[in-house]
């Protein structure tokens, strides 16, 4: 879907790619909905968007309480009367091995992750379809494709995404009105997503990786996202050659990647 002129929900909007994504769809003359759940990065966020020429709204929310985010998604429909593209693009990271990971940790990561983007979705699909189209944007990660060390959660919840969205553009293929949807599949991208990350005990990991610290800029990532988004393609992926290169080895000769991954140190 054309972003110009649109109403577009961010979900992780405060930083990082959400932030970048924000910025470029506000020189689209669109209007932007901002979520995540620092308030007061989101309001910075805001104003450097209306500087740009869009108009926003900021929607402070927590994707891990669950039961509120229905409610939320209620009233980001209200402030523009319509959204025409929703980015459940908030989430966290794990570096921490399984074996290390409390389970309670895997279930918040999940929260996040996974249950946070489909309440989210299931409340605002309903509402698309009433008004005859959108497109819903799901940021996934290359680890949606493959699973690496210290990142057992995180993939998982990224793997659960690509199973729920994928079987649902099979749904919205059959329907009276279809909803495009729009996996995107980063691989290192600079920002503080490492820093954020959580440990096996759920503190911060507070550390900015080599591979993320050398990865895409966030900017970067965000334009080629909007692309994405642009040419309704249902699934992109974004980052270096590595990124590409396993997706295609996992494609084509899966055990091949399970015996080359393990060699490679992630960090």
């Amino acid at each position: 879907m054309n972003p110009t002129g649109k109403i577009v929900w961010i979900t992780g909007a405060s930083s990082g790619i959400g932030e970048a994504l924000a910025l470029q769809m506000a020189t689209l003359d669109t209007k932007l909905i901002l979520s995540a759940r620092s308030e007061d990065k989101l309001r910075e966020v805001k104003n450097r968007c209306e500087e740009i020429g869009a108009k926003a709204h900021i929607l402070p929310l927590d994707l891990a309480d669950l039961s509120s985010l229905p409610s939320k998604a209620d009233t980001a429909w209200a402030l523009f009367d319509g959204i025409d593209i929703l980015v459940n693009n908030g989430g966290v990271s794990q570096r921490a091995l399984a074996l290390e990971t409390y389970l309670d940790i895997d279930r918040r990561m999940m929260d996040i992750n996974y249950f946070g983007a489909i309440a989210l979705t299931k409340a605002i699909l309903p509402k698309m379809i009433e008004r005859g189209g959108g497109q819903l944007v799901t940021t996934s990660s290359v680890l949606g494709k493959y699973g690496v060390q210290n990142r057992t959660a995180y993939a998982a919840s990224k793997h659960a995404l690509h199973g729920f969205f994928d079987a649902l553009r099979s749904e919205m293929a059959i329907s009276e009105n279809p909803i495009k949807i729009t996996l995107i599949c980063p691989g290192w991208v600079r920002t503080n997503v490492s820093v954020n990350a959580l440990k096996g005990d759920g503190t911060p990991h507070g550390i900015m990786d080599a591979g993320q610290n050398q990865g895409m800029s966030s900017e970067k990532c965000a334009k080629k996202m909007l692309e994405a988004i642009a040419k309704n393609k249902s699934e992109v992926a974004i980052g270096g050659a590595e990124a590409h290169i396993a997706i295609l080895i996992k494609r084509l000769v899966p055990n091949l990647l399970n015996r080359l991954l393990p060699r490679i140190k992630i960090v």
